[in-house]
């Protein structure tokens, strides 16, 4: 067993003192295991916790009463008497019968898996309605198979007198009332994703190109957005500081109109529930035109988390959709942007900028990458719209780089640059006649 000790003072300033605990096995991947146990020190910081120590435990294959063995559940329990900690994060899946038998051996020590704190950090950044809703839905979802000996926890839940049925134990109580639980949370998603739909569909008629920002958590997504469009969204130096989708308008610097998202940011080995009770926000990726896939380039695992990123892209349905990689906290690095194609495991590819979203450098860059990613595959068509119908030119505006506009006495006539989704919305507008005949001119289409 090897042991980390982090420095007990901080843990008066920074919040109660943890143990995390890793068990690695022959089939893991060691260096994989370091990265995840050094997230889960993070991700136990932002929900408020110091990690006090770590525990690596080397073994064959997990236990499986205590995941370590007795041994080093006696030598744990030790550590945790020393350190004064109340709390020990697992960075794994526990079963419930595990959650018990390390609790009976630790004392007075609360049991937590890897799972459970990114639930806890989830509900302490739900801000919108929706939001809180999921993660009391995925909450729920992830403690109803884990309910076993633990009935005097949750018997606050039953809903009182008669709601018992003859000889029903608390814990066959405490799961009817879990189950109803999830069935009314998932009826209020799925009114609320209807709403949602309604939105959406006003969007594609609008013809604006739709960019969905993504990627890991902390790589600065939504410093990004406020940096484009003001948002004035929550951005901080932690993980899963974002919940809830925000969308802005922005306009590129050529006029054309784009719709930005910023969305959840992914992390390894995200619970597979979490990705089903987060799917009406996690949509936005797979239902946009564009991947804006942002990337912390100062992070030595950068390129693993790029590969965390389109594994989980993948997973979702989004994994063919056009995209533009953005290395972003380039002035973190010791030669910042002008320096970085030479930084060992940065890629130099094509649909690639480097940028500090919280300095504005390369933000230029970005625009004009953004720009040629949204022209490519469109094509420029000729229009005619009727004086009466001229509102269709905001569509056109909106989702195209209009090249010329003319105006006759009964038709508009424009060139424009238009990907397939918006000429096949405007499809009967489109002039099949000479591309030098005028505007203006009186022949019937």
């Amino acid at each position: 067993m090897i042991l980390n000790l982090f420095d007990r003072n901080k843990a008066v300033t920074e919040g109660s003192p943890a143990v995390l605990v890793s068990v690695v096995t022959d089939a893991d991947d060691s260096h994989e295991a370091e990265l995840s146990l050094a997230e889960l020190r993070r991700l136990c910081e932002t929900a408020g916790a110091y990690p006090a120590a770590e525990v690596i435990q080397n073994r064959h294959a997990p236990d499986a009463r205590t995941v370590i063995g007795s041994g080093k559940l006696g030598e744990l329990s030790g550590i945790c008497r020393s350190l004064g900690a109340a709390l020990v994060v697992f960075d794994c899946e526990l079963t419930p019968s595990q959650i018990r038998n390390i609790e009976d051996g630790l004392g007075d020590v609360s049991v937590i898996d890897r799972s459970m704190l990114i639930l806890d950090i989830f509900a302490l950044h739900a801000v919108t309605a929706e939001g809180k809703l999921q993660v009391e839905l995925a909450q729920l979802k992830y403690t109803a198979p884990r309910l076993i000996g633990r009935g005097s926890e949750l018997s606050r839940l039953g809903g009182g007198i008669g709601t018992r049925g003859p000889g029903e134990s608390q814990l066959e109580t405490d799961r009817r009332h879990v189950q109803r639980r999830i069935r009314a949370l998932s009826e209020q998603l799925k009114a609320i994703g209807t709403g949602r739909a309604t939105v959406r569909s006003a969007r594609e008629r609008s013809g604006i190109p739709r960019i969905a920002i993504v990627g890991y958590t902390n790589a600065g997504k939504s410093t990004l957005l406020n940096r484009l469009t003001d948002a004035g969204i929550l951005a901080e130096d932690k993980l899963f500081a974002t919940l809830d989708p925000t969308t802005r308008k922005f306009s590129l610097p050529d006029g054309r109109d784009i719709l930005l998202t910023d969305t959840v940011g992914f992390i390894r080995r995200l619970p597979t529930h979490l990705i089903k009770a987060f799917s009406s926000t996690l949509e936005e990726a797979v239902l946009c035109d564009i991947l804006l896939i942002v990337a912390d380039a100062s992070d030595p695992d950068v390129e693993s988390q790029l590969e965390v990123t389109a594994s989980l892209l993948g997973e979702l349905g989004a994994g063919d959709k056009p995209r533009l990689t953005v290395y972003n906290k380039c002035d973190l690095l010791q030669d910042g942007i002008g320096g970085i194609r030479n930084t060992p495991g940065i890629r130099d590819i094509r649909d690639t900028v480097f940028i500090s979203a919280e300095t504005g450098e390369g933000i230029g860059e970005l625009l004009e990458a953004l720009s040629k990613l949204i022209d490519a595959g469109s094509r420029e068509i000729r229009f005619r719209i009727p004086n009466s119908e001229a509102g269709l030119l905001g569509q056109i505006w909106g989702g195209g780089k209009v090249v010329s506009v003319d105006y006759g006495p009964e038709f508009i006539d424009v060139r424009a640059v238009c990907d397939s989704r918006l000429a096949g919305r405007l499809a009967k507008y489109i002039y099949a006649g000479r591309s030098d005949e005028p505007g203006d001119t009186d022949e019937e289409d």
